[in-house]
């Protein structure tokens, strides 16, 4: 692909790739940066790419988000719940119950762990999961079951 060739096609796809991520992350500005970083390795691979690049541009702005989505820290995470009345001998029981399900959630494979975090830490919707996955709102819902299912099998097999 020649330069020429580059600036038409990333005019052409530029305003497509922005709304996609604004979709993915919903601010603009983090949109914009995304767009950019995928402009930039799609630069940087210029002299290999034939037309039409709107597939793997569309690819690779979709994983950038999906990442960034995975490094957010949580609106509200488990620290952020208050604490449980009673003794604090309760409060500590329940604190290392909480990070071993944590240390169980962060050795799940990615898509899993992923429907998981935003299921119960992000709080979004089933149909909102599976618009950012682009899954199935039933493959979704299957893949957090499981998830779910997994998680409880490790902790009840540690408390044994």
């Amino acid at each position: 692909m020649t330069r020429s060739e580059y600036e038409i096609a990333m005019q052409r796809l530029r305003p497509a790739l922005i709304a996609e991520a604004n979709r993915y992350l919903g601010d603009a500005d983090d949109a914009e940066d995304m767009v950019q970083d995928v402009m930039m390795r799609l630069w940087q691979m210029c002299s290999q790419l034939h037309n039409p690049v709107d597939g793997l541009a569309r690819i690779l702005v979709r994983n950038r988000c999906l990442d960034a989505i995975r490094r957010r820290k949580p609106r509200e995470g488990i620290e952020s719940l208050p604490p449980v009345i009673g003794s604090g001998n309760n409060e500590k029981v329940e604190h290392e119950r909480i990070e071993q399900m944590m240390k169980v959630v962060e050795n799940l494979p990615d898509v899993p762990q992923t429907i998981l975090r935003l299921r119960h830490m992000e709080g979004l919707e089933m149909k909102d999961i599976a618009r950012l996955l682009q899954m199935e709102e039933a493959t979704v819902r299957k893949a957090l079951s499981r998830a779910r299912q997994t998680v409880r099998d490790k902790l009840n097999g540690k408390r044994q």
